[in-house]
């Protein structure tokens, strides 16, 4: 009976409060709330990216036609093969993050600074190729022509393969006039003008009789349709209405302009998290060297920024397998 009483006791002090649950500090906590939160925020972004997509299937890029350039490689065409190595970048620098949690919880300083070292170069080298992937992407590849129902539709050869419109183009003579917002459309400006005009790209085509036009609406195989060269040379006398080089907020020569306005929002969003974690690594790194947790007796701050980097890792799993890859 006594046995029986002094367990009983045991458990009502257990759910009296005061109790750590699972030994789990303030900081460790607030932290896990934080990232839960977070999450929350980042799953609506790619929810509605996905309701977005499924309204505009039909009419939506292909990202393997969008993200296919390699740095150093021009003219190569490699699609999503330098965005899996930015994701490659992004693994690895959380198993760095893994092991300088490790070797802090053993107080090993030396290793803790070696690994959150290479956890920081990643997390840089990761930021730099994004900005490469975002420089590409404003300043496009091959460019498109506008309809005047505001669809993207792209030229292609009888090969197959798309052709850029500054290579087809016939550059005029007479210089262009240079456009002032008192003489143009309210969301048009200078910085935006394409290279060449509707006019040269068109009399470009109409001199080459192997290119086509392809339209941006997908058929019952997922396939693009191809107009005839009759079909495409109609086409541009009566729809063609600009050229659209590039992506921004407006305009985007890959196809729906909410493509570019998702990938813009999606991966800048990620972009200032990585970007708030490299920041705290060097902090924390900083503190690192001159000793401070040895003097704590703990590197429970690693742990913390730990969390932290392995969200953000997480996170581009996502974003890169429905963004990307789906």
């Amino acid at each position: 009976m006594d046995a029986a009483l002094a367990k009983t006791d045991t458990e009502v002090n257990v759910w009296g409060g005061g109790q750590r649950p699972m030994g789990a500090k303030y900081g460790k906590m607030m932290m896990w709330y934080f990232l839960a939160s977070d999450s929350l925020t980042f799953a609506s972004f790619i929810l509605g990216y996905g309701l977005t997509r499924y309204k505009f299937l039909d009419i939506w890029p292909i990202a393997d036609d969008v993200f296919n350039e390699v740095p150093f490689m021009p003219g190569v065409e490699a699609p999503l093969i330098y965005t899996a190595f930015m994701t490659f970048l992004l693994i690895f620098s959380s198993v760095t993050m893994v092991l300088a949690v490790h070797y802090g919880h053993e107080m090993n300083r030396k290793k803790v600074t070696l690994f959150m070292a290479l956890t920081i170069l990643g997390g840089l080298t990761f930021i730099g190729s994004q900005a490469f992937e975002w420089a590409g992407f404003i300043k496009g590849e091959h460019g498109a022509i506008e309809t005047t129902g505001g669809r993207i539709v792209h030229v292609y050869n009888t090969d197959g393969h798309q052709v850029s419109l500054r290579d087809i183009a016939v550059y005029q003579s007479s210089p262009r006039e240079k456009l002032e917002r008192s003489k143009g459309l309210w969301f048009k400006n200078e910085g935006y003008l394409p290279s060449v005009t509707l006019n040269e790209v068109v009399t470009g085509f109409k001199a080459n009789d192997n290119l086509l036009i392809r339209l941006p609406n997908r058929d019952a195989k997922g396939n693009k349709k191809m107009l005839s060269r009759e079909e495409s040379l109609k086409f541009l006398d009566t729809e063609a209405a600009g050229v659209v080089e590039g992506a921004n907020l407006t305009h985007n020569e890959y196809g729906h302009p909410l493509f570019a306005d998702f990938f813009f929002f999606i991966t800048g969003f990620h972009g200032f998290h990585v970007s708030v974690g490299i920041t705290l690594l060097i902090i924390i790194f900083c503190n690192v060297l001159i000793g401070t947790y040895e003097r704590r007796g703990a590197y429970t701050m690693v742990e913390k920024v730990g969390l932290y980097w392995h969200f953000v890792d997480l996170v581009w799993v996502f974003v890169f397998t429905f963004f990307y890859l789906v």
